[in-house]
């Protein structure tokens, strides 16, 4: 999940690396849509800007990574995201008190 905003001004040439990922070491990643909507009001609900849910193959990442929680639900990307990885770019709806309420169906693709 990253802002709109910054998935259009990345360089479209590069693999994505969110700008959190020199300070934490990794990317955070939630599997499941529900899991991805449950995040995002946890921690992004005040934030008006608006989301994309990037949809992406691990194995194709081009980094290490793994599952550092026992329920094996937030894997973490120990590096950045090859774009081929992309497998969709979707919208985060939101109600108008700023709740997330789910994905779009839809794929904008991994060039946005």
């Amino acid at each position: 999940m990253l802002p709109e905003g910054v998935w259009a001004s990345r360089d479209p040439r590069a693999p994505y690396a969110p700008a959190a990922l020199a300070q934490e070491g990794f990317i955070h990643c939630t599997d499941g849509d529900s899991g991805m909507v449950a995040t995002a009001n946890r921690f992004y609900r005040d934030d008006p800007r608006p989301f994309l849910v990037l949809t992406v193959d691990l194995d194709l990442t081009g980094s290490p990574w793994r599952f550092d929680d026992p329920d094996e639900r937030f894997p973490h990307i120990y590096g950045t995201i090859a774009l081929a990885s992309v497998l969709a770019v979707r919208r985060m709806a939101r109600q108008p008190d700023g709740t997330f309420s789910g994905i779009a169906e839809g794929t904008a693709g991994a060039g946005g």
